[in-house]
This record gives C-alpha cells, sequence and structure tokens, in this order.
C-alpha cells in the first residue's frame, strides 16, 4: 500500500510540474486588490491562463470590462490581457476545481484588541475545500504569523479526506507589493518560496520561477511566513525610532529632518527612516501584531515590538498637540472653534489606498475636541468605508482655492502627494502644519510652517 501510494503522490506531482513548466496550468487569484490584481497580471504575462476570483460582483464586472482601479495595474494593460483571453475575472467559485494553481491574496487584518483576524484566509480556504481535487497547488500569499499554513490552512484541506503531498500541495509565498512604488513590479520583486514538503517545494519554486525574475526559497512555510514579518517589523522598528528622536529632538530646538539628511550621507552603517503622522497600509501597523500575539503561545515577550507599536500608534496625538499649541500661540483660537484641512487622506504620496491610514485617526481626533475638517486628496474623492471609521464614509475631497484656503484656520499635511500646490497653501494658508517636511523639502519657506 505504501509503494502505491508514493507512486500516486509522485505521478500527481509530475503531471502538475509538467503543466506549469509548459504553462498550461490553469492560475486561480482570489482576491482582486492591491496585492491579487498585479500579481495575476504579472501570472497572465508569463504566459499563464488566469481566472480572478473575487465576491464583489461590481469588480468582477468592471475588471472584465478592461477597467483598472488601482495605478499598479492600467486599464490598458488589464485591457490587453482580457483581450488575449489570458486574464477574466469570476465570482463563480465553483470555478476553482477547474485551476490547476490557486494562490490566496486576501486581507489579514486585526481585531479591536489588536491580535490577527484570519477570518478572510479560513473562509477561503473553506471554498477551496469545497472545491478541492487531486493535483491542485494552493499557495498562500496573505501576511501572517509563523504556522498558518501549516496550522490552518492544511487541516482545513485535508478534511476532505485528500492529503497534502500527496493529493494536493501547499505552500507559502508571501507578497512584497508596494502601493504607487513604480520602480518595482511584481515580475522583478525577488520572490520567496516554500512548500509544505519537497514536492510542494519543487511545484512552488517552479510556478514563481515562471513569473519573477528570481526566487529566495526557504525551508519551511513557517520560515517563509516569519521572512514577511521580520521585513515590516524591521520598518516598524525604525520608523518608531526616527518619530521618538523627532519628538526629542525637538524639545532641544533640532530639526530631525535636518538631521536625518546629514546622518544618511554616510556611505556605511545607516539607512535612513523618516517620521510621520503615523503608520498606514496594510503591512506595517498590522504585521508586528501578528508576531507578538503568536509569541505569547511560547510564553516570550516582545518588548521592543511593542514599544515600536505604541509610539507609531501615539503619532496621530502627538501632531493633534502640536496643531493645538500652534493655533492657541499663533492664533488665539482653541481647537473647537477651528476649522482644519486635512491635505491628503490616502496612508502614502500618490496612491489611492487609505488602509489604516493616520489621517482618518487625525480627522477623528480633532472631532473629538470639538474642531471641524474637510479633506483634499487628489487620489481620494471619498472616504470609503473602512472597518474602524464607519462615521467618516462618503465624506468628499473639497477643491483648492484661495478663498477656501483662507476660510480654514490652519492646513495639515499629513500625505505629501506630488500634485499638490503646495505654493498656494504656503501663499494662502494662514497656519500650516507639515508632518512631512513637505515646504523645507521644496524651498518654500514661510513663517506659517509649524513642524509637526
Amino acid at each position: 500500500m505504501e509503494s502505491r501510494s508514493l507512486d500516486a503522490s509522485r505521478t500527481t506531482h509530475d503531471l502538475l510540474l509538467e503543466r506549469i513548466s509548459a504553462r498550461t496550468a490553469q492560475v486561480g487569484v482570489i482576491g482582486l486588490g492591491y496585492v491579487g490584481l498585479p500579481l495575476a497580471i504579472a501570472i497572465a504575462r508569463a504566459g499563464f491562463p488566469v481566472s480572478g476570483f473575487d465576491i464583489d460582483r461590481q469588480k468582477v464586472e468592471n475588471l472584465n470590462a478592461g477597467q483598472s482601479y488601482i495605478e499598479a495595474v492600467t486599464s490598458n494593460a488589464l485591457a490587453e490581457k482580457v483581450a488575449d483571453g489570458r486574464f477574466r475575472a469570476t465570482a463563480d467559485f465553483a470555478e476553482l476545481a477547474a485551476c490547476d494553481v490557486i494562490v490566496i491574496c486576501v486581507p489579514t487584518p486585526l481585531t479591536k484588541h489588536r491580535e490577527p483576524d484570519l477570518s478572510f484566509v479560513g473562509n477561503t480556504v473553506q471554498v477551496i475545500a469545497d472545491n478541492l481535487r487531486r493535483g491542485q497547488l494552493i499557495a498562500l500569499e496573505s501576511t501572517t504569523y509563523p504556522g498558518t499554513t501549516d496550522g490552518v490552512m492544511k487541516p482545513i484541506l485535508e478534511k476532505t479526506g485528500l492529503q497534502s503531498g500527496t493529493d494536493f500541495f501547499i505552500g507559502f509565498s508571501p507578497e512584497r507589493e508596494d502601493p504607487g512604488n513604480r520602480s518595482f513590479e511584481v515580475a522583478m520583486i525577488p520572490k520567496v518560496v516554500a512548500g509544505d514538503g519537497a514536492e510542494a517545494a519543487a511545484l512552488m519554486q517552479a510556478f514563481y520561477q515562471s513569473v519573477v525574475k528570481t526566487i529566495v526559497p526557504v525551508s519551511t512555510t513557517a520560515t517563509a511566513e516569519a521572512v514577511k514579518l521580520t521585513e515590516n517589523i524591521f520598518r516598524s522598528v525604525n520608523i518608531a525610532l526616527v518619530n521618538e528622536l523627532k519628538i526629542v529632538f525637538g524639545a532641544m530646538g533640532i530639526d530631525i529632518w535636518e538631521v536625518i539628511e546629514a546622518a544618511k550621507s554616510k556611505p556605511f552603517g545607516y539607512m535612513p527612516f523618516y517620521p510621520g503622522p503615523g503608520l498606514g497600509g496594510h503591512c506595517v501597523p498590522i504585521d508586528p501584531f501578528y508576531l507578538t500575539w503568536k509569541a505569547r503561545e511560547y510564553e516570550l515577550p516582545t518588548r521592543f515590538i511593542e514599544l515600536a507599536a505604541e509610539i507609531n500608534t501615539a503619532m496621530p496625538r502627538h501632531v493633534i498637540d502640536v496643531l493645538a499649541r500652534a493655533l492657541d500661540f499663533r492664533a488665539g483660537k482653541a481647537m473647537s472653534r477651528s476649522r482644519i484641512l486635512i491635505i491628503g487622506l490616502a496612508y502614502k504620496k500618490n496612491v489611492p489606498d487609505t488602509r489604516e491610514s493616520p489621517s482618518l485617526r487625525l480627522i477623528e481626533l480633532i472631532e473629538e475636541r470639538g474642531g471641524r475638517t474637510e479633506f483634499h486628496d487628489p487620489h481620494v474623492s471619498e472616504i470609503p468605508v473602512t472597518r474602524e471609521h464607519m462615521a467618516l464614509k462618503g465624506r468628499r475631497s473639497v477643491e483648492l482655492s484661495e478663498a477656501a484656503l483662507k476660510s480654514f484656520d490652519a492646513v495639515l499635511i499629513a500625505t505629501d502627494h506630488d500634485g499638490i500646490d503646495y505654493k498656494a497653501i504656503a501663499d494662502w494658508a494662514p497656519l500650516i502644519i507639515d508632518t512631512r517636511n513637505v515646504f523645507e523639502r521644496l524651498g518654500l519657506k514661510c513663517e506659517t510652517v509649524v513642524k509637526a
């Protein structure tokens, strides 16, 4: 019996490997967001037929019409892959049964108590299990804690009676998307890959090697999961460091931005990170908590990581404190009697992505003190539905004009998009709170600017 099982495993593996090598394997990408859609188009460009799965039927309809909603994939690029038959979107998850390779790119947020919320992953894997057949490779790309692929995904799939490494194969390859960064396309970013066993690892390597220029194999899926957390914890800790230095140096009358510019002239042993109004995006504000939560299982503290999170989480309040003092000292007004314009709703420059944006928290903090807020963002016309800031949904971006800028008591620069008329703000705003050093950087020095 053992010999027949091994032969069946080898045959299943070999057939799937042949399809991947010939690029005839049907690929399914679940979750067509900022990670899934660029990946799906990269896979289609590599020559695979791709089905993109999403629960949003309107999104599916728009994508099949060649209409992209994210800047990383232009509508022309999308329409080209739709036209040549390499990509189609669907909301019919029964079609997963026809896929040879399935890639999961769904959100992994936090609960209100800052604990991992794997409901999207769990629900998605259950849908895959409902359509599972022999000879499929399932790759998880969603950021998560070490042990998720083996401890969460694998048991759900094996409840079908099929066995990982024999009937189907699983692996993990962390996403490495950087919205707004046009220097790196999906195919050019090295991809960390791992599989559950040697044959799954070989399939993961063969598949991703067909799509990206460089792969980085690691020994286990838990190691691959830890790689992603390490990358973003590194950023979180270093951003927290400069945020803390900003406050300390500010009390000493030292400009943190000038310090960083001088420090980065050192050609070794230093890497510049920059302060800001708080962390945003789908990775850095969230990923560290996945490790701190998992570490508690081993009764191990993560003091360094948690301290960094505390510092970064406190930044919006620090910015609002600076704003309140500036209004008091420079305008003789209380926050409760002030109108504030937030510049930039997206969490980073030149993108429409508002996930975990500190701007949303800034609006809430101002209004908790009785102030009134509006925002301007050339990339975000309306505040979308969010899990944490439901009361703000539907508010619309206002236009910049001389009359509008003069009507606000202060303008708060939260996100330094390139498409903003900073000269107009410098000329007409009575008070400017700059969290990004954009006016200094552009040489727009004026007495109304206060750095925060």
